[in-house]
């Protein structure tokens, strides 16, 4: 590579080792981004890709023409590392999300009902109809869980209830049992009113973080979605 050229990480990378590469190309005056990418063979064929983008802003705006040629959902998350970090959170949420599906799948199925009628079912629910990270806009990325939506003390029950229907047919529910302990301990921090999703305060506590965005920079992220 010749001075003053730039180096795309395209790959699923550890943090850690996307920093280390980007300081020795910057000792050879070559910029590097990290830019995993979203989307599969499919999306590669198409460009239909989502890229999250971490390095240089300056290094990112000269080059986002090129970004733009490689996938339709560009965007510039941070510092080096943080377009990896961006990409773990998003796979990494998608496989809990798959085996805690297997989970209750598995229970419904057990306790009688036709998995396309059960699937059909959830679907068209509240959960089923809403994009999943954009149910985090609600409460979670404000910071504020009062006034409940839906209060804690209910969807205690509800998973209560779940579980014991388990235990009841002989279906292991690791990920629901882990789920209702966490919303026991919400429950015992004087939590029953608030929002369900309080019981996420939690782990943003044992991690050491705060989380509290601006409504208004939520809104102007949700006005840029382009049309399906």
């Amino acid at each position: 590579m010749r001075p003053g050229s730039a180096w795309f990480d395209l790959s699923t990378n550890a943090p850690s080792v996307v920093r280390r590469l980007h300081k020795i190309f910057a000792e050879r005056d070559l910029a590097m981004l990290d830019a995993p990418v979203s989307g599969g063979p499919a999306g590669a064929e198409s460009a239909k890709l989502a890229l999250w983008i971490g390095g240089e802003q300056k290094v990112f705006d000269e080059h986002q023409p090129v970004l733009a040629a490689i996938g339709d959902q560009v965007r510039y998350i941070g510092p080096i590392g943080a377009g990896s970090v961006a990409k773990l959170v998003h796979n990494c949420a998608g496989y809990i999300i798959n085996a805690g599906l297997a989970e209750v799948f598995a229970l419904g199925v057990k306790a009688g009902v036709e998995p396309l009628a059960l699937w059909e079912a959830v679907r068209n629910g509240a959960i089923g109809r809403a994009r999943t990270f954009d149910q985090l806009t609600r409460h979670f990325l404000l910071g504020k869980f009062d006034p409940a939506q839906f209060a804690l003390k209910l969807a205690h029950k509800d998973v209560s209830l779940a579980t014991a229907l388990g235990h009841e047919l002989g279906v292991p529910m690791r990920l629901a049992n882990l789920t209702l302990e966490e919303m026991t301990e919400a429950m015992g921090r004087g939590w029953g009113g608030r929002d369900s999703r309080s019981m996420m305060l939690l782990e943003l506590e044992r991690a050491g973080v705060e989380i509290a965005v601006d409504p208004d920079r939520i809104r102007a992220v949700l006005a840029q979605d382009k049309p399906a």
